[in-house]
């Protein structure tokens, strides 16, 4: 807990502060829900909740709400909004948004008696903090982690190799391929005007990319390390660029996110037994929720907007004639959807991401100087071939079949990869942001 929390005050000290708030309140709030009934059970799961939903919002949307809703609105004037920013002029802090869902989760599965509080405010405060997965997830479930986290163990070469695999080849495609992709998507972004069509279109498959090397990466390297020291964290990816539906896409996609708000969000609203309009309408939620999980701009409501239409649209519409279609067509109807709808993920706001997307069909310009360097290509198309020869068993384990000589021949040429042919800029994980 000490190595923990040392982890992430080395970033900013003064925000340990904010996780020692969630833990010791969540300790507090779940032990006496779980010794009372009726009214006072529900008032203390609601000042859990408003509590961690509060400190969320006050540290990532009041900037939002500020310059966003309550300003356009007239809610506020000119001196109060130019005041009120002064103000709220800090840094957001990393990983935020993944500690606080995991402690509501703990509060919730003990409100529904899922788990038992945990008596030991330092055991708690282990699960709250174990840092491979603090500051970018994959948000882990207490039950799960909990039990690994003080169950007696030993050294295992078979979890220092796979952890050591995944280590590896989650620096390989951050590094090496995100990192080299992010100036070409960079440029692209910051020059929409000037863009071709092509380089337009590249520039948004090239981002699709990057983000998920960028994330699929990080994840890779917290799930390795904590397997290091026996601890299996949730699988976060399983090549979802296969996928033939945005149904399945977010199955595939931030799994830890997705089944989160399953279980703690689209359930308890009734989940599939509803009838079809409260059905689309906690389908809607859920998706706009999410996107606005993601960050305080419209663009990301729209990004979840996008998603949870589809979502409706496939489930709704398209259920009864899909088997007819060609998977191959299914799959480039679905990712053309994730493609476009990245565009407004990557875009500072509203208007650069329409103006990228009128660009995609009707741009005129002759194009701007792209460094397409062969390296980068070749590193964008091992990685995606590799997300094919994998599929949903992951490297560590598609390892397993290969002599010794040709996993060493690997190792030794994802090293030189890596330090040989990183990124030369630093690029900070994507999803710290969030």
């Amino acid at each position: 807990m000490l190595a923990s929390y040392f982890f992430y005050g080395f970033w900013k000290i003064e925000y340990l502060s904010l996780i020692v708030f969630s833990t010791t309140l969540d300790y507090f709030a779940a032990r006496y829900i779980y010794t009372q009934s009726g009214f006072k059970r529900k008032m203390g799961l609601a000042v859990s909740l408003m509590s961690n939903l509060g400190l969320l919002a006050f540290f990532k949307y009041s900037g939002w709400f500020i310059n966003d809703i309550a300003f356009p609105l007239g809610l506020l004037t000119e001196q109060a909004q130019t005041a009120l920013n002064n103000m709220w002029s800090f840094v957001l802090p990393v990983g935020i948004s993944f500690y606080t869902f995991q402690t509501m989760g703990y509060t919730i599965d003990v409100y529904y008696d899922r788990i038992k509080p945990e008596k030991n405010l330092l055991k708690l405060a282990l699960f709250v903090s174990y840092f491979p997965q603090l500051v970018a997830g994959p948000i882990e479930r207490f039950d799960r982690l909990h039990a690994q986290l003080f169950a007696p163990i030993q050294f295992d070469y078979a979890n220092f190799q796979a952890g050591g695999r995944m280590i590896l080849y989650g620096l390989f495609i951050k590094m090496c391929v995100a990192d080299n992709i992010s100036p070409i998507v960079d440029q692209v972004f910051a020059q929409t005007n000037e863009a071709s069509i092509a380089q337009l279109w590249s520039g948004m498959g090239l981002f699709g990319i990057q983000i998920y090397a960028d994330f699929h990466g990080y994840s890779l390297i917290a799930i390795g390390t904590a397997r290091l020291f026996g601890v299996h964290l949730m699988t976060n990816f399983r090549a979802p660029y296969l996928s033939l539906s945005i149904r399945e896409f977010w199955s595939r996609w931030h799994i830890s996110l997705s089944t989160w708000f399953r279980d703690y969000v689209f359930i308890p609203m009734g989940g599939n037994r509803v009838s079809n309009t409260k059905l689309a309408v906690n389908i809607a939620v859920v998706f706009l929720v999410s996107g606005l999980w993601h960050g305080a701009n419209w663009t990301f409501v729209i990004w979840g907007a996008l998603h949870g239409g589809a979502y409706l649209i496939e489930r709704f519409t398209l259920s009864k004639w899909t088997s007819g279609i060609s998977s191959t067509l299914r799959w480039a109807v679905t990712m053309l959807v994730v493609f476009v709808a990245w565009v407004f993920f990557r875009a500072e706001n509203f208007d650069s991401a329409i103006e990228f997307i009128q660009g995609l069909i009707l741009n005129e310009s002759s194009g701007i100087d792209l460094t397409w360097s062969p390296l980068v290509i070749s590193f964008v198309g091992l990685f995606l071939l590799s997300d094919v020869v994998f599929g949903v068993q992951g490297f560590e384990i598609w390892l397993d079949s290969k002599s010794k000589i040709k996993r060493w021949a690997l190792y030794s040429m994802l090293i030189y990869f890596i330090t040989g042919f990183a990124g030369v800029v630093e690029h900070p994980f994507i999803y710290f942001q969030f």
